[in-house]
């Protein structure tokens, strides 16, 4: 900001702290689960205000994720939750996969984690017995996407995530918008920012493309 530059490109969890740095530069986000609920915008539409960029929201993607995880494990009856309920964006996506997971009869736990310290623990309180874990994305899980995957592999547990960048350490698959595609169309935001555009008239956009990962060695060690 005292650089004075013409806009700032970032993502979702770190647009609150640069909102409260400036409110007249532009700011474009690449990614942001839920930037309405979580206060980024004023509306998809209509952002308002300073920021503008791509919502990673969409309400079939957490049904389509545990319909992925039921193809690969027929026996699917129990699935484990795992989400930093400090981020209001991973709160609303745990609450829509249980609604979905509940619709087909999955039983569901939920690991309620703020801090890194909080991941050993919360998987050593989870009952035995599940058999997926879902994983919710925010700055928390994924930057402990290995040690969160290392422990669901370690409980058999097939993990399953939203970008494919966070499956080392044991994940089995992704599903989700392409992280490289987002960037690329945030660029196409600040080329019409730069020629007079006003974010706060810039519909926020959503992804058009989604890709399937799968870890064939996560695969193999699950049995899979």
């Amino acid at each position: 900001v005292r650089l004075k530059v013409d806009v700032i490109v970032t993502v979702g969890s770190a647009v609150a702290a640069v909102k409260q740095a400036t409110s007249t530069i532009p700011i474009v986000f690449a990614i942001a689960v839920d930037p309405v609920g979580s206060g980024l915008v004023a509306s998809l539409a209509r952002p308002g205000g300073n920021v503008t960029g791509l919502s990673t929201q969409a309400t079939e993607t957490p049904g389509k994720r545990i319909q992925l995880l039921r193809e690969v494990r027929p026996d699917l009856r129990r699935l484990a939750i795992i989400g930093n309920v400090g981020y209001p964006g991973a709160v609303l996506e745990i609450n829509e996969v249980q609604a979905v997971a509940r619709k087909v009869g999955l039983e569901v736990s939920v690991l309620e984690i703020r801090r890194a310290e909080d991941i050993a623990p919360a998987f050593g309180m989870l009952k035995r017995g599940a058999q997926a874990l879902y994983v919710c994305p925010d700055a928390l899980t994924n930057a402990n996407h290995a040690q969160i995957n290392a422990l669901a592999l370690h409980a058999r547990m097939a993990a399953i995530h939203s970008f494919r960048d966070f499956l080392g350490g044991g994940g089995l698959m992704s599903f989700g918008a392409k992280n490289a595609d987002l960037f690329r169309r945030a660029g196409d935001f600040v080329d019409k920012i730069l020629k007079g555009a006003k974010p706060a008239e810039l519909p926020v956009e959503q992804p058009t493309k989604f890709e399937l990962v799968i870890n064939l060695k996560a695969a193999k060690t699950l049995g899979l």
